[in-house]
């Protein structure tokens, strides 16, 4: 067998966090279905439940689950604590109480966060190139939904609050749990942080489902729960981690920044809806940005495999 070049070993990282940013798009459309027939609470926690028992098997059908060394368990608590359950519950519930434009404004503080932390963390070096594409991209994502529609009113300030809350525990999450990825691999951090997360979330996920009337719930809506389980959380947590082993934390933190671009995107398709010029300049903004942050990456990436062929094999 070939193999692969430092090229194919930078691009790969590349096409995951893409896909990531598609899987994650979609669950916002079929979350609100969802929502429509039980709480916010009820689903995040079959999400997190669903999430651990199928990540549990596939790692048991490769093998079984290794244990992680107890001195990072405090590590993968607050991984699990930030990645899944906050993150998660915060997000939710916080989307059911103010706008998707509000949602998707503040959603642009992620990157920021991320890059904050990393620095902290010493995974990341400050630099122009960092904050300018960062820029970019949050300028293009704002001029896309259109700030001035934006409904930051006392009705919505606690779902405003709640979801700023939830992108700073993504943001930190990113940082904080790269090297339980890079150490210990990314299925079996993920696995493990999701057993966690479905410890944590279980008596609050029982209360909700034992005070709502579930049995009564339509077979259509709980058609679409196996694909949010599937796709928006195993799929893209995975592909996630994985990425967040192989280039920086900001650079994984700024693909974000595509979700909403591709919801854009997509909305000619589903709805029907056309693009226009202020699509056109914001996908140029977003793109601009992207490839600010990523060209460097890409360069230090290949250097790094060049010199050290051996890590190829990981």
């Amino acid at each position: 067998m070939t193999a692969k070049s430092p090229r194919d070993h930078f691009i790969a990282p590349h096409i995951a966090l893409v896909l990531v940013q598609i899987m994650f798009g979609t669950w916002p459309i079929f979350g609100k279905l969802v929502l429509r027939s039980m709480s916010s609470t009820s689903l995040v926690g079959i999400r997190i439940l669903g999430a651990a028992a199928v990540l549990t098997l596939l790692q048991r059908k490769l093998g079984k689950l290794p244990q992680l060394p107890k001195r990072v368990l405090a590590w993968l608590v607050l991984s699990s604590l930030l990645g899944v359950v906050l993150n998660q519950l915060l997000f939710v519930k916080g989307l059911s109480l103010t706008t998707a434009i509000n949602a998707t404004l503040l959603t642009t503080t992620i990157p920021v966060i991320t890059l904050g932390v990393s620095l902290a963390l010493g995974q990341d070096r400050p630099s122009v190139r960092h904050f300018l594409g960062i820029a970019l991209a949050a300028a293009g994502v704002i001029y896309l939904v259109d700030p001035w529609r934006a409904n930051f009113t006392a009705e919505t300030t606690l779902g405003n609050v709640l979801i700023l809350c939830s992108s700073l525990s993504y943001g930190a999450y990113i940082a904080v749990s790269r090297d339980l990825f890079r150490r210990y691999g990314a299925l079996n951090v993920i696995t493990w942080i999701f057993v966690v997360g479905a410890i944590v979330s279980l008596p609050i996920s029982a209360y909700a489902w034992s005070s709502e009337s579930l049995g009564t719930i339509s077979a259509s809506v709980w058609l679409i729960v196996p694909y949010i389980v599937l796709v928006p959380t195993v799929g893209a947590y995975y592909l996630n981690s994985w990425a967040i082993t192989r280039v920086a934390p900001s650079v994984v933190a700024i693909y974000i920044y595509l979700q909403p671009l591709l919801a854009f995107g997509l909305a000619p398709l589903i709805l029907g809806e056309t693009w226009n010029s202020r699509t056109l300049v914001a996908c140029a903004l977003i793109f601009a940005g992207v490839a600010v942050v990523t060209i460097r990456s890409r360069s230090r990436a290949v250097e790094e495999v060049s010199e050290h062929p051996d890590a190829m094999a990981h």
